[in-house]
């Protein structure tokens, strides 16, 4: 079944509550500026305001989050950052993405960056900053398999070694 990013919608709200509950605990974001209790309209139109670069809470930079949704299920999702400021240039990259626990395994991150790569490309971004951290074997298998080239490996602001790619966004269209 192929995999389908596409905009968060109102339907989406108890599968992706829960996604982020699992991913408590952990240094990742499953619905990044979500915080507990907000009401899922309101953060839906904070998504489109991201989107459309309006309102950007601080700290923020115009770009796309994505629903990684497969035979109607919700199995991870992408952000899609299309500028960077400090930090993102630093340590965060163009693009993130999460696939949740019970969906690993299966190549659907690999379809996920291979298709936000598309959408920089789309959005006029050719060079695009991946990063994951150095003992993230898989994710950084997922990045060289969409072409990532390796640029470092060095220290994050807490001090854990992290992995700085580069992927030339129109490479990835003939994937």
């Amino acid at each position: 079944m192929p995999l389908e990013l596409r905009p968060f919608i109102m339907e989406d709200e108890g599968a992706a509550l829960r996604a982020w509950r699992g991913f408590q605990g952990t240094h990742f974001a499953f619905l990044t500026s979500y915080y507990e209790a907000q009401p899922w309209p309101e953060y839906l139109e904070l998504l489109n305001d991201i989107r459309d670069g309006r309102n950007l809470p601080e700290g923020h930079v115009p770009g796309a989050m994505g629903a990684a949704v497969v035979d109607g299920s919700l199995v991870g999702r992408v952000s899609v950052r299309f500028q960077l400021n400090e930090y993102l240039a630093t340590f965060g990259g163009h693009i993130g993405y999460a696939v949740i626990e019970e969906h690993r395994r299966k190549g659907y991150a690999t379809e996920m960056l291979r298709q936000a790569l598309q959408l920089e490309t789309v959005n006029g971004v050719s060079s695009v900053l991946l990063t994951c951290d150095d003992d993230n074997v898989a994710s950084a298998a997922v990045i060289e398999r969409c072409g990532g080239i390796l640029e470092s490996v060095g220290p994050d602001e807490n001090g854990v070694l992290f992995r700085r790619y580069w992927v030339q966004s129109s490479r990835t269209l003939a994937i």
